[in-house]
């Protein structure tokens, strides 16, 4: 006897036959005569025939089965075929999808991983210094202009590369401080391969050398060539070079750096390349250089105070790790003191 678990919905034509009930099921692709049938299912099925030879002593009839694609009839006698209707899973969608997420996840985590390697505080700060210098080429309220936003873009996005480059090169040649100073970041922790981190940062100085070249500024080259040289000089370890293991010369380029190299060369960007006016220094810009003078000096002094633990053990000699955290804090004190007198 035939039982048939089939795959749409049949269209059932009864009739009888002697003692038997014979149903014809058509399909889209088959019909089977058989004596039991079953609901189809509305999901994706997979058709599955079970051959079992049966001696049936009893029953005289043969089973036909028809193909009406093809034509054909095929005739069996004393046989038992079993049609099992079976669920397959649509592998394929859902395979799909998932790798669809997995990238999406994959690139998240990168960009998690790449925004706490920039150390974003830095970013802030830059890009609060530089726009803070533009500003300072306004003359009219005219100024405030697309031509305006145009150059502040030009003026920002080149030195984001710069920051990639400066926060990783410091990595790079700082890893075995971080472990005990800064053990979260990225090549610390292992988020990060040397090879990786040694690619980004060649990677950003190369990109961020070429858009200046092409936004072809002459204040935004000398920026980032002057940067360059200075963060190269302050982190690689090589002979002569390594500068943030004297104080001295540690602070100095903290202070050339942010009072010095960044407002003025904003400046100029905005005052000669976007406005088309005569390079000069005025009182807005002499002002603020005096103010930076004390601010980045308090910069220069506190910036390594948390860092004190692992600067002792790899030789760093730093302000904090030769006077002490408690008296580095109170000559701070004392900056933060003259920066309310000078306001």
């Amino acid at each position: 006897m035939a039982r048939a678990h089939l795959i749409s919905s049949p269209i059932v034509c009864s009739v009888t036959n002697g003692d038997f009930w014979v149903r014809k099921l058509s399909f889209k692709s088959i019909s089977c005569a058989s004596s039991g049938g079953s609901k189809a299912s509305k999901h994706n099925i997979k058709a599955q025939i079970q051959y079992n030879p049966l001696r049936s002593q009893q029953s005289p009839f043969n089973h036909y089965y028809k193909s009406i694609e093809k034509g054909a009839t095929y005739e069996d006698s004393n046989k038992s075929y079993v049609v099992k209707a079976v669920t397959v899973p649509s592998s394929e969608s859902e395979s799909e999808a998932s790798n669809s997420k997995n990238i999406v996840n994959s690139v998240k985590d990168f960009m998690l991983v790449l925004y706490q390697f920039i150390y974003p505080y830095t970013v802030y700060a830059r890009t609060s210094a530089s726009i803070s210098a533009s500003l300072i080429a306004v003359e009219k309220l005219s100024d405030i202009s697309p031509l305006f936003f145009i150059g502040l873009l030009q003026a920002v996005l080149p030195h984001l590369f710069m920051d990639l480059y400066v926060n990783g090169v410091n990595q790079l040649f700082d890893f075995e401080i971080d472990k005990i100073n800064k053990p979260y970041l990225p090549l610390a922790a292992g988020k990060l391969s040397f090879r990786t981190c040694a690619f980004i940062v060649a990677s950003s100085a190369i990109l961020g050398l070429g858009l200046n070249l092409m936004i072809g500024s002459p204040a935004l080259i000398w920026n980032f060539v002057l940067c360059f040289i200075l963060i190269t000089c302050y982190s690689v370890n090589l002979p002569l070079l390594r500068w943030k293991q004297y104080p001295v010369l540690a602070a100095l380029f903290t202070i050339i750096s942010w009072t010095f190299i960044f407002p003025i060369s904003y400046f100029h960007h905005m005052q000669t390349f976007v406005f088309k006016r005569p390079a000069v220094f005025t009182r807005s810009l002499i002002v603020s250089l005096l103010f930076l003078t004390f601010y980045t000096t308090g910069i220069a002094l506190a910036k390594d105070i948390p860092d004190v633990e692992g600067d002792i053990k790899h030789g760093v000699d730093s302000f904090a790790a030769r006077l002490g955290q408690k008296n580095v804090c109170l000559l701070n004190s004392i900056f933060s003191f003259g920066y309310l007198l000078f306001e």
